[in-house]
């Protein structure tokens, strides 16, 4: 048997936003976006050639589950962007406004940085 994650849900706070900022800002392909109803969409996003899991964007849509956007894990690390293109993403990254919360260091794994996307929520991204 083989399995996979497929999506992993992102709470936002609009769609739009969102899409704009994981497109414009972090070069995501936008997979999908088909209304659902009124209110909801069903909207999926991928870094440019990867196989792995989706972000499936999924706006708040209770006071509960606004109150976590921006902080789904407690403020830890969220997500675990690797590129075979550390120091052209990160320069990328950085001239659109991505916010970096360090500057970029070597460990035994490879490089990394700590930046936030636009709710908050902090992502590594590994070289």
């Amino acid at each position: 048997m083989i399995q996979s994650i497929a999506n992993i849900t992102l709470v936002v706070r609009d769609y739009d936003e969102a899409i704009e900022f994981y497109t414009q800002k972090l070069n995501f392909d936008l997979i999908e976006d088909t209304p659902l109803s009124d209110s909801k969409r069903w909207v999926v996003v991928s870094p440019p050639g990867s196989t792995g899991a989706r972000l499936l964007l999924a706006k708040a849509d209770s006071p509960e589950q606004e109150a976590h956007i921006g902080d789904q894990t407690g403020g830890r690390v969220f997500f675990f962007l690797r590129t075979d293109n550390f120091w052209n993403d990160y320069h990328e990254m950085k001239s659109k406004g991505v916010h970096f919360h360090e500057e970029p260091r070597t460990e035994p794994y490879g490089m990394v940085v700590v930046f936030s996307d636009l709710y908050g929520n902090k992502w590594d991204l590994l070289g």
